[in-house]
């Protein structure tokens, strides 16, 4: 699967032979200086095992995950597959609902970061 089909403002931010891929979106906007590190939006393919314990991460599984993070505690919607190719397929789709503005970033916050959403709603066409 080649993920030269991302939509704009999605890259590829690191891809392991085989393995994980990270992708980011708009990294020249959400670049620490502007916005905090962690608020970079973030698509982790893996099949790292799912668990919250301390290096489960780690383990694999037969099971790869599409994961949308906003933040590192900030999680959209997660996806599951098969193979790893099926997940960067479903990681491009994710892509796609993100900046089609059909996930809803601003329900996954507790406490609201305004100027961070005001930019996504900016960049990815879905103001209020």
């Amino acid at each position: 699967m080649s993920l030269d089909a991302l939509p704009a403002g999605w890259q590829v931010w690191t891809e392991e032979h085989e393995g994980r891929v990270i992708l980011a979106y708009r990294p020249d906007v959400f670049d620490t200086e502007q916005f905090p590190a962690p608020c970079l939006p973030t698509i982790f393919v893996s099949n790292g095992s799912r668990r919250k314990r301390p290096g489960a991460s780690q383990v694999a599984t037969d099971t790869w995950h599409a994961s949308l993070l906003l933040e590192p505690e900030i999680e959209g919607p997660v996806r599951k597959f098969d193979s790893r190719e099926d997940a960067l397929v479903g990681a491009v789709g994710l892509a796609e609902a993100f900046v089609a503005g059909e996930i809803d970033y601003r329900g996954l916050y507790q406490v609201p970061r305004e100027d961070y959403f005001a930019k996504l709603d900016e960049l990815v066409g879905d103001s209020e």
